[in-house]
Order: C-alpha cells, then structure tokens, then sequence
C-alpha cells in the first residue's frame, strides 16, 4: 500500500469565473457529505489523517537563516490559490487514490490534487 496526499484547493478573494457564496442549506450538505466520506474511508481502512485548514491570512511562514530565524506573516505563496485542507490516504495504486480524490471533489465542491508520497528509504 502507498500513502498518497489529497490536497483541497480554494480560490481566496475573487473567483474568475466569479462563484456565489454557498447558502447555509448547500454547506450542511457539504459537511454532511465530507462526514460520509470520513466514515467510508476510515471503513475502507485508507484513512490514515485528515483535516480543514484556517484561512491562508492566519499562516507563519519560518525560514531558517544561518543562525537567524525570519518568521513573516501569510502564506508563503503568494497566490489566490491556496491549500484548504487535505487527506493523507492508504492505497492501493494511483487510481484507486484518484478514485477517492473524485469523491471528495464531489463532497466538498473543491478541486483536489493527488500526489504519492515518496519512500522512506528515498
């Protein structure tokens, strides 16, 4: 089994095309949906951790420098594209990793990045 990354995506500030923000009703079904998809993961045994992330405004970014330490605020891309949350999963091969990405795509309305994590002995 490998361990794959999924990484949800958002856009911050405006969208181009620009997307209505969800009402109430559409985010309960959201998080209804990404509950499901917890329970059938950890079920399926390729759960392994997951989690939403704060907004990108709330990050540190801390860069060792010799023997000084540069701590600045934001995220360190600068970018309307940022990391929202993310899955670290046991699978089989890339596809059934792609499959599950595509599941949580559907649950949370984001696009997801699929990317295997290297060997430790690499």
């Amino acid at each position: 089994m490998a361990e794959y990354l999924l990484s949800i995506h958002m856009v911050e500030g405006p969208e181009d095309p620009p997307r209505e923000a969800m009402t109430p009703e559409e985010m309960e079904r959201s998080w209804n949906a990404i509950q499901a998809l917890n329970e059938e993961l950890k079920a399926e045994g390729a759960w392994i951790f997951g989690g939403a992330l704060y907004p990108p405004s709330g990050a540190a970014v801390v860069e060792a420098q010799g023997e000084k330490v540069l701590v600045t605020d934001g995220p360190y891309a600068e970018t309307k594209e940022q990391i929202a949350g993310f899955y670290i999963l046991s699978a089989t091969e890339l596809d059934a990793a792609k499959a599950c990405a595509a599941k949580t795509s559907a649950a949370t309305g984001k696009p997801i990045e699929v990317r295997p994590f290297r060997d430790a002995d690499m």
